[in-house]
């Protein structure tokens, strides 16, 4: 385990400023398209869904629209499911998850449930496959009043804006190798503290709320998925990424304490998914095969319990 890194900005021990910031905001570079690899999908649906803009980013308010996607013939007696994909924008199965299960599976489950689909919460970040926005801010970190990031407040308001209150909520994720090799240590840096390097763990796992853990749904989610792909073991301490193993691939965080997105609702039932995309056990249509999955399972053992 490695607890010394030289990150190229900054200086060690000291937290950024607007000047490191500014210079880290410098070496981010376009990799690939929002407009065409996610804004065309979420448009070429607008004959069978309600298409709808709940905000746009200042960094440039006609290149990164915030979409929703919702199922037609909304009923205030259906419960209502809530979808997040790209709350981290690298986070690339998320997204394209998400779109997926609207093309695929939304019109089906629409009889039971109002669904509401936010594909692509950090359209910069997609564009630069980064985990922050451009204040050097983790949008997932960020679901609180008066939040920083404005990815965040988008869905807090588009949220708020729903004519129901959401029952259930699912947050599509990815842990990727470069957690470790960049953003972890981004982070360190950025926060003036020390780097102690974690483990990746190999597979797909879900994180409930510590406060409503939710066992049995997670349970379902976990069953569905690995009917799709293999699901993340323990490390030697039974924990991931440094949290308790509570069940097969299920750790609990306190969402709201740390300003998850999956903690911006009271819904009764929530999940983040986390995918792993860079295993060699997996394809990247398996990994959106993945969250597809977990939905799937999730919605399954929800009509259950009716």
């Amino acid at each position: 385990m490695k607890d010394e890194y030289s990150y190229p900005i900054g200086i060690k021990g000291q937290p950024w400023g607007e000047q490191e910031k500014a210079a880290w905001l410098s070496t981010m570079t376009v990799k690939r398209s929002y407009q065409e690899e996610v804004v065309t999908k979420i448009t070429a649906l607008s004959e069978r869904f309600d298409i709808s803009q709940y905000g746009a980013l200042s960094y440039d308010t006609e290149r990164f629209p915030l979409l929703c996607i919702k199922t037609k013939q909304w009923d205030d007696t259906k419960p209502t499911l809530l979808i997040s994909g790209g709350v981290h924008g690298y986070e690339t199965s998320g997204v394209h998850g998400a779109l997926q299960f609207v093309d695929t599976k939304a019109e089906h489950y629409s009889q039971w449930f109002n669904i509401v689909v936010a594909p692509c919460v950090s359209p910069w970040g997609y564009e630069v496959i980064n985990r922050w926005n451009p204040t050097a801010t983790d949008p997932n970190r960020s679901f609180y009043p008066n939040s920083p990031a404005e990815e965040s407040a988008g869905l807090m308001a588009l949220v708020a804006s729903l004519d129901a209150p959401v029952f259930a909520h699912i947050d599509l994720h990815e842990t990727t190798d470069s957690d470790e090799t960049e953003f972890r240590p981004a982070l360190a840096a950025r926060d003036g503290i020390a780097y102690i390097e974690g483990y990746i763990p190999d597979g797909f796992y879900t994180v409930g709320d510590t406060e409503k853990p939710a066992p049995e749904f997670q349970k379902a989610i976990i069953d569905s998925v690995r009917t799709v792909t293999h699901i993340a073991p323990p490390d030697e301490n039974n924990q991931i990424i440094g949290s308790d193993v509570v069940q097969e691939g299920v750790i609990n965080y306190p969402t709201k304490k740390l300003g998850l997105c999956a903690g911006l609702t009271d819904a009764d039932y929530v999940s983040t998914t986390e995918v792993y995309p860079d295993s060699e056990k997996v394809t990247d249509q398996e990994c959106n095969d993945a969250q597809v999955a977990a939905i799937v399972g999730a919605l399954e053992y929800l009509l259950a319990q009716r």
